[in-house]
């Protein structure tokens, strides 16, 4: 498959094989990034419960989330030649076979029917939640509340 070097520098940021820090400009396809990433561990038998994706926003959080869940229903009913090409230029660049294409199609059930489903939150709730769950080695009180920016 060809690529403009803008677009194949996406996928290979999208490769779970690699570790990747991403960061650019507003607009610049960082939440396509990071939704082909996340399909790319489904792909690749990553349990769901297993991924975490953090963003900035909670706006780039229901984003993220918004677009995962529709580009997996979107496999779920897609023709066979069609997902293959969805697939390719996701970045899968082996040979697809009808088991795999039947696989995809069942990781919108296996995302949605996981206990706590994909893990896409902000940093901030990720950071709350760990102090949550852990008060005494944060040194914070078990009772603490989190202060809303309009509030402080």
């Amino acid at each position: 498959m060809i690529r403009d070097a803008a677009t194949q520098r996406q996928v290979a940021a999208a490769d779970p094989r690699t570790s990747t820090w991403l960061s650019a400009n507003a607009g610049s396809g960082k939440t396509r990034v990071l939704t082909d990433r996340v399909a790319r561990l489904l792909l690749e038998d990553v349990s769901p419960q297993n991924i975490l994706c953090l963003t900035y926003t909670k706006a780039a959080t229901a984003e993220l989330q918004h677009r995962q869940i529709q580009r997996l229903g979107g496999w779920a009913m897609m023709a066979d030649n069609d997902l293959r090409a969805e697939l390719q230029g996701l970045g899968v660049d082996r040979q697809i076979t009808a088991s795999q294409l039947s696989q995809a199609r069942t990781l919108f059930a296996r995302a949605i029917e996981t206990p706590g489903g994909l893990k896409i939150q902000t940093i901030h709730s990720f950071c709350a939640g760990v102090l949550r769950r852990f008060p005494l080695e944060a040194q914070v009180s078990p009772q603490f509340r989190e202060i809303e920016d309009r509030a402080a």
